[in-house]
């Protein structure tokens, strides 16, 4: 089949990014795959593309791009949701190149990874590909007035994926979609080309965008007990954001300076998770959980809070990592203590961490996706043009749903500890 990503900007660097290659690289080993962004800002994408996997842009805003001196990028979107928050990225430029290109992709299935872009999808796409909404945030992390609007345009999609199956609970939950599958598929994280962590050095990592979400104030206030029970251990956080200078003054101000070291970002991270033994995330809410996952797969057990949505989906707790109440200091300073102290439950865990994060290879996630749209295709999609189109692929798309059902047996659904 053929499969088209449509992405706010493949050449830059962020975890839908990262995520939508993974994917598109799994993907094109049996389809047909392309990667279209919305804009194009540099000359190559930070992240490699698979060499099946075709990437083109829509609109050149590099300074001697052929968009750069547009007028209309400088005039509003109206398509594009206002309650979106890349809206400013968007203009009258965007609306009319997103909708030419729907309106003439060839594809069989077209796959939009933002709601402003899924919103695009569902009005815009031409009659016969199935339409799939992504969803890498959370419902209740969009503002009232975008939930409203996709409440309205939802609907016409053929599929809502989401990241973690309690999302997935609330948007069939909340946002009434008579029609259009909702499914809960985590994101596809690979297995990185380095050995994994030995175990062996005394250092506690984190990594991730340093914003409030994220909650690193309370992991250095946690570090100041750990340091006392032992000196021996570090801290190191990876990653760049607002916060630094913020966190910094708190690191200063309690005489953490020669245990706590802001790194800056990294890329590619593995190297640094293997240099650590634990992984720390202390976040007040994650729509899924990249870096645990990145972890694990690196062979590092993590202490994370038990916060929406995704951590309690992807840890099993006491077995390949920690779960341990969210904004509680005290509570993150004894999960890591726990880990510290006891080797030989740390390498079990580690050991454990490694093997539960197969789960999350892209071979299994591409299957999933895989069975979802053959599914779609066989039973023609929601949309009157889908089922319209339907017809030609009812065929082909059972076949393929069949070979995906005989191949998928025996295994169980997502879930912590299990391969799926």
């Amino acid at each position: 089949m053929h499969i088209s990503f449509l992405i706010h900007n493949a050449y830059g660097i962020g975890g839908t990014i990262r995520t939508t290659y993974n994917l598109a690289n799994a993907l094109a080993e049996q389809h047909d795959v392309e990667v279209v962004s919305v804009f194009r800002h540099r000359d190559e994408p930070v992240f490699t593309p698979g060499p099946r996997v075709r990437v083109r842009h829509l609109v050149d805003v590099r300074p001697d791009g052929a968009d750069a001196e547009d007028p209309d990028l400088g005039r509003p979107a109206r398509v594009f949701p206002r309650a979106e928050g890349r809206y400013e990225q968007y203009s009258a430029l965007t609306d009319r190149r997103i909708a030419e290109h729907l309106a003439t992709v060839e594809a069989d299935v077209v796959v939009g990874t933002r709601p402003g872009l899924n919103v695009h999808l569902a009005r815009e796409t031409r009659r016969g590909p199935v339409r799939v909404g992504q969803e890498h945030l959370t419902l209740d992390s969009h503002p009232a007035a975008l939930r409203a609007t996709l409440r309205g345009l939802y609907p016409r999609l053929d599929a809502v994926t989401t990241t973690t199956q309690a999302d997935a609970r609330a948007y069939r939950d909340r946002m009434r979609l008579p029609g259009v599958r909702v499914q809960g598929v985590p994101n596809p994280v690979p297995r990185p080309g380095i050995d994994p962590a030995d175990g062996s050095g005394k250092w506690v990592v984190a990594a991730g965008r340093l914003a409030p979400v994220k909650r690193y104030d309370l992991l250095i206030r946690a570090f100041d007990t750990v340091r006392t029970q032992r000196p021996d251990w570090r801290l190191r956080i990876y990653g760049g954001g607002k916060q630094k200078d913020k966190l910094r003054e708190l690191i200063d101000r309690m005489g953490l300076y020669n245990h706590v070291y802001l790194m800056g970002p990294a890329n590619p991270i593995e190297p640094e998770w293997a240099k650590g033994s634990i992984a720390a995330v202390t976040s007040s809410m994650e729509s899924f959980g990249m870096t645990i996952v990145e972890a694990m797969r690196c062979g590092l057990p993590v202490v994370s809070t038990d916060c929406p949505h995704g951590p309690g989906e992807i840890i099993d707790n006491g077995v390949d990592g920690r779960l341990v109440e969210v904004g509680n200091v005290q509570a993150i300073a004894e999960g890591l203590l726990e880990l510290i102290n006891d080797d030989a439950l740390r390498q079990r865990m580690a050991h454990a961490a490694l093997k539960d994060s197969e789960r999350f290879d892209p071979s299994r996630i591409a299957e999933h996706h895989e069975s979802l749209f053959s599914a779609l295709l066989a039973g023609g999609g929601n949309s009157p043009g889908g089922r319209t189109r339907g017809s030609l692929h009812r065929t082909r798309a059972a076949l393929l749903a069949g070979a995906y059902a005989v191949r998928d047996a025996g295994r169980t659904a997502f879930g912590k500890g299990r391969t799926a």
